[in-house]
């Protein structure tokens, strides 16, 4: 008895603790996609190669995005512990050879295979909510790592420049270690949950094709111009393997039976628009954060710690209309206004953004920057419930991962874009405005750029605002095909999942590819402790049963324990026994329960209100997916039983 009394405790330190080391490592993974973008002026000033500063953040995105669907099958195949540990590996060592760079070709390199880590940090560390959460809270605890990685998107410049100013711009990679090491460690420890393993195919070989066909184009876009002419072989070569790449991935996945993305999902009109208008997304917001820092350290002259608070406007507009715009849909049940407002409002941030020049103030700059967020935060949260409520269930969990994947190969493929543009320009302003005759320094670092006396220094600064004006030019055309896109989206009333889930609480996370998993997600925010005195009020009156929340939930726990003591249930959920013995009581006078040697177990009319109570749990939970027709779906019925189930397992309290 007495290790059973300590169970409930256990366990929920036991996940306490799992939970904070997955935090650890989903913060790393969701802050190196920012934290580099002010350090990225110091570092090629440092180790030269201006032409190829995308790629620093580039080979992140491209490889973590290309990564994440594999791990989710890896973590079904072979459990997450084992997979979780070895993608902090991969991206501690990453961490540490990015650090220790000499060049930017290694820095690159070692970008990919930080990369290659956080993208089972990220998958891995959402699916394990799945195995070591109860349904009831895992709506709860997905919306904290929905906070984080907003949060991630604030702090990454602020806490890159801040590194830069005191250490060095090495510390942003070095710091990942110590931290990397206590979640591994933790995790080894904790972790001890193995879900039975699922039989998986594969595709690796449309991974592959899908990574070689996106590092032709990030290529071709960055290299074409600067490194190679556009007429050079290799270019060429460049857009045949590209071609021939992507065209062998549409191939491949319509012949594999688990593709990582089904082209069925094309079909659907929906998920088309916002995989296009997702991707645009992505390009700018990566684009404005990598290249604006540029801007704020040479033009403007601010340190990089304070070109991170600078950049905090953009990141802060983006979380408030995130929010924001999740309540007002909930409400309205209307969300297609959201996009097209969104894009309107990037597209007209883009134009102020292009317009930036040496005389510009900081607050002006930084007023463009909240605009540019503020139409973000109207997209980026929409486009992933759009989509969830568009699709049929059998593509639920795929085509919420499937969106989050194009926002991340926007980001990729924009930087890349806006690196060639930005080092084609720069180059051809520079010999204009100064002329052979000037030396400029060997590197392009802030400090350098400082040192340059005050006419050159002057030129230089016109040049680099020129550079990146056309850059937010292009940014803005683009935009505004997605405004013109988003008017192609239909407005389809909201499911009741929707309503459920509260869709303000997210930040579109990535997401498991499996429907299963993905519809419990949604639907276990219902079962969160705030709701859950409101939930039974009302299933209690729709069974016809006279009986307070408490009353009910204490009898239900009763119905699936019997015979039990007040100890018993109270140890099993961790609720006051004086408060199980007080209902309990209360139960007995009615009639509902009777105790033998104070084993308590449900009477011939406890046993029928339970039953009641159970049917109406799962006819409620079967209205919220009726548009998925739960009949079609066998899939859908352990994951109603389960929701059901747990909506008894913590006594409700009045909010």
């Amino acid at each position: 008895m007495s290790s059973t009394a300590q169970t409930p405790e256990a366990q929920q330190q036991r996940v306490r603790v799992i939970f904070g080391a997955l935090i650890l490592v989903f913060l790393l993974a969701s802050l190196d996609q920012t934290i580099v973008s002010t350090a990225l002026p110091t570092i090629v000033g440092e180790l030269g190669g201006l032409q190829h500063l995308s790629w620093v953040v580039t080979a992140y995105l491209l490889a973590s995005t290309v990564s994440g669907p594999l791990y989710g099958k890896f973590g079904d195949l072979y459990g997450r512990k084992v997979v979780l540990q070895a993608a902090i590996v991969i991206f501690l060592v990453g961490s540490a050879l990015c650090g220790l760079s000499q060049n930017m070709t290694e820095l690159i390199a070692f970008r990919a295979l930080q990369g290659l880590g956080a993208g089972g940090l990220i998958v891995t560390a959402i699916a394990v909510i799945g195995d070591v959460i109860p349904p009831r809270d895992r709506g709860r605890y997905q919306g904290i790592f929905g906070g984080v990685f907003g949060v991630s998107t604030i702090i990454g410049p602020l806490l890159g420049g801040f590194f830069v100013d005191n250490l060095s711009w090495r510390w942003i990679f070095y710091v990942n270690l110590p931290i990397g090491a206590v979640a591994f460690v933790v995790i080894g420890a904790v972790f001890r949950v193995r879900p039975e393993p699922k039989q998986h195919t594969i595709d690796y070989f449309g991974a592959a094709l899908l990574a070689g066909g996106l590092s032709a184009v990030v290529l071709f876009t960055s290299l074409g111009g600067t490194t190679w002419a556009w007429s050079s072989p290799q270019i060429i070569a460049l857009i045949v393997i590209g071609v021939v790449a992507i065209a062998g991935f549409v191939f491949v996945e319509s012949r594999v039976p688990e593709p990582i993305l089904p082209l069925a999902l094309f079909r659907n009109r929906t998920f088309a628009v916002t995989s296009a208008v997702g991707f645009i997304v992505g390009l700018s917001l990566f684009g404005a954060v990598t290249y604006l820092p540029l801007y704020l350290q040479i033009v403007k002259g601010v340190s990089p710690t304070r070109s991170g608070l600078q950049l905090t406007p953009l990141m802060l507009g983006l979380l408030v209309t995130s929010i924001l715009s999740g309540q007002l849909i909930s409400r309205w049940g209307r969300y297609r206004i959201f996009p097209i407002a969104g894009t309107a409002v990037v597209t007209v941030g883009m134009i102020l953004l292009s317009r930036l020049g040496v005389g510009t103030s900081l607050w002006m700059a930084a007023l463009a920057m909240v605009v540019l967020g503020l139409g973000l935060g109207m997209v980026m949260q929409v486009l992933v419930l759009a989509v969830q409520n568009a699709v049929d269930y059998a593509y639920l969990g795929v085509a919420t991962s499937g969106s989050t994947m194009f926002r991340s190969i926007g980001g990729s493929i924009g930087v890349s874009l806006f690196g060639a543009i930005f080092s084609n320009r720069l180059h051809t302003e520079l010999a204009q405005r100064l002329g052979p005759s000037v030396h400029l320094p060997s590197t392009t670092s802030p400090a350098a750029i400082r040192a340059l006396a005050a006419p050159v220094r002057d030129l230089y600064a016109h040049a680099l605002t020129a550079a990146l004006s056309p850059v937010f030019l292009v940014a803005a055309v683009i935009s505004s095909l997605a405004f013109v896109l988003s008017l192609l989206l239909p407005d389809i009333p909201l499911r009741q999942t929707s309503a459920a889930e509260g869709i303000g609480e997210t930040f579109a996370t990535p997401s498991h590819a499996e429907s299963d998993r993905e519809l419990e997600r949604v639907l276990s925010v219902i079962t969160r402790r705030d709701e859950r005195w409101r939930a039974y009020e009302e299933w209690v009156n729709r069974a016809g049963v006279d009986l307070d929340p408490t009353e009910a939930w204490l009898l239900a726990r009763t119905g699936e324990q019997a015979p039990a003591s007040v100890e018993q249930i109270a140890e099993a959920t961790g609720v006051d026994a004086e408060a199980v013995r007080e209902t309990m009581e209360r139960l007995e006078q009615r009639g509902l329960v009777a105790g033998r040697q104070r084993n308590y177990d449900l009477t011939a009319d406890g046993r029928r209100v339970f039953e009641a109570l159970v049917d109406v749990r799962r006819a409620t939970l079967e209205e919220l997916v009726r548009d998925w027709s739960p009949d079609d779906h066998a899939q859908l019925a352990p994951v109603l039983d389960r929701l059901a189930r747990s909506l008894a397992s913590e006594m409700p309290t009045p909010a």
